[in-house]
């Protein structure tokens, strides 16, 4: 199966962000790809609640989404778009943090809204509280596509083992992982729990990410850390695509999946247990 990764370097304007995303869409399809990813918060990356109210739109009304859903269909292809910030009917007004498998007819599949909020205090200067503007999913999603079974997440997801290990015994044969990960952390953790998250399910990750400094023309920049990776059920690494923004091509042969499982059963292993 040959796939493309479209690692991003947003701004806080859902409509200068489009026609980029979408001339690279266009690209990947034209080098071949037959499921091409996008990052966590495609239409819009910005620090300001107040920024994200005025510009993020309804998932009905979301022109990010329409014209990718649009794209899918005329070129025929499976899309995930990794998360769109959107607007909610909450009370509260928070955010919904969403991901979409699109179908090669334009229709959603499957969406899937981030569980695990990224509430982190990584040092003295940079504290993150996403939950103060997006509001938790609660539903572990399985996307059944013509090719393979995909298990959503997003993020902050990645250190929470138990929600790919759910995925992977559902019969997930690859788990996406869309980010804008700080610098910092992806650093120190991005490859290690990413091969992990591999390893111990027997499934191919595939994570398109966010990277550099995200320019904003009223409020602080954010930069994020790139390195959007494939990586084989036994933790190879078959694609590290580095700092650039750009569309990044690669390859899957799926029956290495079961071959995996089959090496090391794990999940067939897993017993419960009691305690502590």
């Amino acid at each position: 199966m040959r796939g493309a990764i479209l690692q991003l370097n947003v701004t806080d304007d859902p409509v200068a962000n489009l026609p980029v995303t979408l001339g690279m869409l266009r690209e990947a399809v034209a080098s071949g790809a037959e499921f091409v990813l996008t990052p966590e918060v495609t239409n819009c990356i910005s620090t300001s609640r107040d920024h994200q109210r005025d510009v993020l739109q309804f998932e009905e009304d979301d022109r990010t989404l329409a014209a990718l859903r649009a794209e899918a269909k005329a070129a025929g292809i499976w899309l995930l778009i990794g998360s769109l910030g959107l607007k909610t009917q909450d009370a509260d007004g928070r955010f919904a943090n969403r991901s979409f498998v699109i179908g090669p007819d334009g229709e959603i599949v499957a969406k899937y809204d981030k569980i695990h909020m990224f509430d982190v205090r990584i040092n003295a200067t940079e504290t993150w509280r996403e939950s103060e503007g997006y509001r938790p999913g609660t539903q572990a999603v399985l996307a059944k596509t013509g090719f393979a079974k995909i298990g959503l997440s997003v993020c902050y997801d990645v250190r929470f083992s138990h929600l790919y290990r759910a995925l992977a015994k559902a019969g997930a044969d690859i788990l996406t992982v869309p980010a804008a990960f700080s610098p910092v952390t992806g650093a120190a953790h991005w490859h290690a729990l990413l091969r992990a998250r591999a390893i111990e399910s027997g499934c191919f990750v595939i994570a398109p990410a966010q990277t550099g400094t995200h320019a904003s023309t009223q409020h602080k920049t954010r930069d994020t850390y790139g390195h959007s990776l494939v990586i084989d059920p036994w933790g190879e690494v078959l694609l590290d695509a580095g700092t650039d923004p750009g569309v990044y091509k690669f390859e899957l042969n799926l029956e290495k999946g079961l071959a995996a499982r089959q090496k090391v059963p794990s999940l067939a292993n897993a017993r419960e247990f009691s305690g502590p």
